[in-house]
């Protein structure tokens, strides 16, 4: 986000600490009640002189002007303000900041041992002081609407913290509970105190209450039932103190009803009993909720475990849209149950909105929290959109409403200029709200319902008079509520004229004539219409709900229309009949079109060219997930999304279950940019690598840590995980598996892993220690699910191939390499990328990569011609015993993929130099070329049959899957062909076929002049007979 869009989130009031005016020097609101002012000013000075203040503190520039702004608008501030001269004077002196540092200190040192009036009388005296101030520095534009907030939350937190602290040592005091630490009564004592609402975001009103969920835990304790009755007895107590009115007045009153099952539960709750609420039977307003959850007072390190516990209840892995159709209904039942204020603000003309007396009159007796273009719409939106993507994007699990916006602005999970309408919004709502509430310290979000009232009312808002305000706030709250709709209303489902063919017994014809209308062949409307009739019964799993079948019957005719624009219709809908049919539930996939119509058309293109892709859906429909998201760009990228959501995952199998749909959705996400031409090859390769090492580094540090807390460390000991083959030179294509190779190092002191003194677990001899973690880890990441592993994965590379242990060490790896080694095993090593492992370790391999490679580690290097002998005879063999199955079988070709491959590998082998040497085909073959070692004529020819062939390639592979065509004029569709010769920027397939064969000639010419040539009965080559040769190239 730039810095002009971040400013938009911003307060728009100018604060005056850095200005030209000083404290108190404001442009104080005018008093809407002149005699009022004038009487509370003589009342002030008549107690300044009774206390025997010094006239200039009255006196001082801003001061007078202040006191008419009080007593012209606010009774309560100026009963405030008489009721405590001193603190007003020294308000005046010294300024709202530094009267507020003095009162939270005051909370500080306040001993909590004193007895209940003490305190309650304290809490009283310091809600008052820091109240007043907060609105004397909100009225003069001193502190932004965060700072006015986020005192009041902090006085809320300082009286709760000094509550709870009191009420648990006058219960140790009493032999009630046996506290841990009775000095610091809070500490590990079970009981946790949850702010939500307003103050968990620190974004407390006024005048609000403060919304909290008691919890504890009644393990910590010997007697647990006796715990509940003190705890339960405790909360009543906390809930009187803070809201039980004395001649002080209040603290805050207190709501304890989003606890769970208010009605059936008492006032504290246990933590097991809400654990198992929540996984059994929370809904989605309790997850909305939850989003703001923070402990505040009490056991805070009990309240963030169990925050830790319901983060998967509160933040989902899978995109799930039903929940704004839950938020809707919960805020239609709002409406329809509370007096909000007048309706349709959305369709309000704009000459209501140009007429000032018009605006007025609409305005009065509106609710600016829970009506129409109010702050709750406001919120409902940020926390909408936060609970559909916050599961997959931890840097959206934000408690401030603005904050939301904006972070949902900047990972463009809403418009940039909706999210600053609202924000905008939203700060002039909060505004409002604060100087309803400041007039008589009422619970009020309504504006005044006559005319004079809410004129005097727009003074105190800084306004000339009513029409002013009227004219600002009103167009600001229709855009809002515009916005609101656009995201949450929808039209009703019914069954119209054209979904009706969905319903039973449709009049004969009409299905045909719906299907023709929307563009379907004549031939094909006989076999649409059988698929029609599939999904008017129960005969669908996905369809056995009325929610789906009204769903289905309302986006039929867009589905339809766009089917019907396709080249194969028919095709497009039994690949949708497809993707339905293997769905658990159809609802929830049917509202994520419903509420994403867009993504219609891209799945009909999609069903239209690849049949590979269409069933690719099918069968792992949250890969659909990854269309829904913007394009990544340099801040926001999917693999910081990865890291951030291992960072909330401690257990492996619950981070394999989460990052299986981000991959899918990723992976997706990059074929469908592929195949739209949205994205070239390179760049698909390199993100597709990115997002694998990204899975490798996050899943390896879950695994370690596992296997650290089961048998301890290996002191001075790491393990590296080197990737080859297209994962190694970040080249990986659609459905390309991961060879990896995994060796370890320790000092040879150490033979067995250590346990830490008090730690439970077992030592194991090192190089159990290693194969068990690299066991673990390629389990993880080939762990089955309902929509397959993360990855295939391929260990062949490695030392002594499929028959050596999984993970070798370095000394054998070291020895092997010296003594053993095969040439096609070095080949292999020219694409090895040490991809996790410790800094150390990381280095020394790279170096021992480079000696292998130059051949340094051998006593007498082998000779070039020895090299290209072997790799002449590798390909013999592999032409022998794995030749192509067609021309479009691209790596296994007469002068495809893997010829330039092992041209570019042989040859970095023959220059041992690292100028000559990368692990990119295509960047190797320069190096090579401008070393010397390849004329420049050679080079360009296989750089471009490597560009071809690779493109070509990955092609095949995102429109047939991973067997390659024998005849493209028969495999394919002709739809997908068509695809295929755009992707390949050809006219017509015999085109095609000619560039490909001249590539093919003109390689394999390289490949015999360089390399030697390939004769028939040539198969001494040194390839394994497991096929690892291929695999290493």
């Amino acid at each position: 986000m730039t810095q002009a869009e971040h400013f938009l989130f911003r307060d728009v009031r100018q604060t005056r600490q850095h200005g030209l005016r000083a404290w108190p020097d404001a442009d104080w609101p005018q008093p809407a009640d002149a005699a009022a002012a004038a009487h509370f000013r003589a009342d002030m000075q008549a107690l300044a002189d009774e206390v025997g203040l010094a006239p200039e503190v009255l006196g001082q520039p801003g001061a007078e002007a202040l006191m008419a702004c009080l007593g012209g608008n606010s009774p309560y501030l100026s009963d405030l303000a008489r009721g405590d001269i001193a603190g007003f004077a020294a308000l005046l002196e010294s300024g709202p900041e530094h009267c507020a540092r003095d009162a939270f200190a005051a909370c500080a040192e306040f001993d909590a041992k004193s007895g209940r009036e003490y305190v309650a009388a304290f809490l009283r005296h310091i809600k008052k002081r820091v109240a007043f101030l907060c609105a004397v520095a909100d009225l003069g534009g001193f502190w932004t609407l965060e700072e006015v907030t986020g005192t009041l939350s902090r006085l809320a937190e300082a009286a709760l913290d000094l509550a709870i602290r009191h009420l648990l040592w006058g219960a140790f005091q009493a032999g009630q509970l046996d506290l841990p630490s009775p000095e610091r009564p809070a500490q590990g004592c079970g009981l946790t105190v949850l702010a939500m609402g307003k103050l968990g975001s620190r974004e407390l009103n006024f005048s609000s209450d403060i919304d909290l969920v008691i919890l504890y835990d009644p393990s910590v304790y010997h007697q647990p039932d006796a715990v509940r009755r003190v705890f339960v007895r405790m909360t009543s107590d906390l809930v009187s103190l803070m809201e039980a009115r004395d001649a002080n007045g209040y603290v805050f009153r207190t709501d304890l009803r989003l606890r769970p099952d208010p009605s059936s539960t008492p006032p504290a709750v246990t933590v097991q009993a809400a654990l198992l609420y929540y996984e059994s039977l929370g809904q989605t307003w309790e997850r909305a909720a939850m989003i703001k959850a923070r402990p505040v007072a009490g056991d805070l390190t009990a309240g963030r475990r169990f925050l830790t516990a319901i983060r998967s209840f509160v933040w989902r892995r899978h995109l799930d849209f039903t929940l704004i159709d839950d938020l809707h209904d919960m805020k239609a039942r709002i409406d329809r149950y509370r007096k909000a204020g007048r309706t349709d603000l959305a369709h309000l003309p704009d000459a209501v909105l140009a007429d000032p007396l018009a605006s007025r009159a609409w305005l009065l007796g509106h609710n600016l929290k829970l009506g129409q273009g109010g702050i709750r719409e406001i919120e409902f939106i940020a926390q909408a959109k936060q609970l559909v993507w916050g599961g997959r994007e931890p840097a959206l699990r934000e408690k401030t409403t603005c904050g939301a916006l904006k972070k949902l602005a900047s990972t463009g999970h809403l418009p940039r200029e909706e999210a600053e309408v609202l924000a905008r919004t939203y700060r002039l709502l909060r505004d409002a709200e604060h100087r309803l509430q400041m007039r008589a310290d009422h619970q009020t979000h309504s504006l005044p319902d006559g005319e004079a009232a809410f004129d005097a009312f727009a003074v105190f808002m800084n306004y000339a008079d009513g029409e002013a305000l009227a004219l600002d706030i009103l167009p600001r709250m229709r855009e809002a509520r515009r916005i609101f709709e656009r995201h949450f209303v929808i039209q009703p489902l019914s069954a119209t004229a054209e979904g009706s063919v969905l319903v039973p017994g449709p009049e004969e014809g009409q299905t045909a004539d719906l299907l023709l209308k929307h563009g379907f062949p004549v031939e094909q409307v006989a076999e649409a219409a059988q698929v029609l009739a599939r999904w008017r019964g129960n005969g669908l799993r996905a369809l056995r709900s009325e929610r789906a079948h009204a769903l289905l019957r309302s986006l039929l005719p867009l589905f339809l229309a766009s089917f019907g624009q396709r080249n194969s219709p028919l095709a497009c809908l039994r690949r949708f009949d497809a993707l339905l049919a293997r769905q658990h539930a159809g609802v929830q996939l049917l509202t994520l079109f419903e509420r994403n119509p867009q993504l219609i058309d891209r799945i009909a293109s999609i069903f239209d060219a690849s049949a590979f892709l269409a069933d690719h859906l099918a069968d792992r429909p949250s890969a659909l997930e990854g269309l829904l998201e913007a394009e990544p760009d340099k801040v926001r990228t999917v693999v910081t999304r990865l890291h951030q959501v291992a960072e909330d995952i401690e257990d492996v199998e619950g981070l394999v279950t989460t990052l299986r749909p981000l991959l899918r959705g990723e992976e997706f996400r990059l074929s469908v940019a592929m195949l739209e031409n949205r994205i070239s090859e390179e760049r698909a390769e390199r993100e597709r690598t990115a997002l694998a090492e990204a899975v490798m580094t996050v899943l390896w540090k879950a695994v370690e840590r596992e296997h650290i807390a089961r048998y301890g460390r290996v002191p001075g000991g790491g393990m590296a995980v080197i990737a080859l083959g297209k994962a190694g030179s970040r080249e990986m294509m659609p459905g390309s598996d991961l060879d990896l190779l995994m060796v370890f190092d320790h000092p040879e002191a150490e033979q067995a892993s250590v346990i830490r003194a008090g730690e439970a677990g077992r030592s194991l001899a090192v190089g159990a220690y290693y194969t068990r973690q690299a066991h673990a880890f390629i389990a993880a990441l080939t762990a089955p699910g309902l929509e397959g592993p993360l990855y295939a994965v391929d260990m062949r590379l490695r030392p002594s191939g499929a028959a050596g242990p999984v993970a070798v060490s370095r000394a054998a790896f070291l020895r092997y390499h010296t003594d053993s080694a095969w040439t096609w095993e070095c080949m292999a090593l020219t694409r090895a990328r040490v991809v996790v492992a410790p800094a150390t370790l990381r280095t020394t391999l790279q170096q021992d990569l480079a000696r292998i490679l130059e051949g340094r580690i051998r006593a007498t290097p082998p000779s070039c011609d020895t090299l290209l002998d072997d790799a002449r005879r590798m390909r013999a063999r592999l032409a022998r015993d794995l030749p192509p199955t067609s021309i479009w079988d691209i790596k296994r070709r007469s002068g495809g993929l893997m010829e330039v491959e092992f041209i570019a590998q042989i040859f970095q082998l023959c220059a041992a130099s690292v100028d000559a040497r990368s692990t990119m085909t295509r960047q190797a073959l320069r190096r090579l070329a401008a070393a010397g070692v390849l004329s420049q004529s050679d080079a360009t020819v296989l750089l471009e049959a490597e560009t071809f062939w690779r493109r070509l390639q990955a092609q095949l592979r995102l429109l047939c899957g991973p067997v390659p065509p024998v005849e493209l004029e028969k495999d394919m569709a002709p739809t997908t062909l068509r695809v295929l010769l755009r992707n390949m920027r050809v006219r017509d397939l015999p085109t095609l076929i000619e560039q490909a064969a001249r590539l093919g000639r003109d390689v394999r010419a390289c490949f015999e002049r360089l390399v030697g040539p390939l004769n028939s009965d040539d198969g001494s080559g040194q390839a394994e007979p497991d096929g690892s040769v291929e695999q290493g190239a």
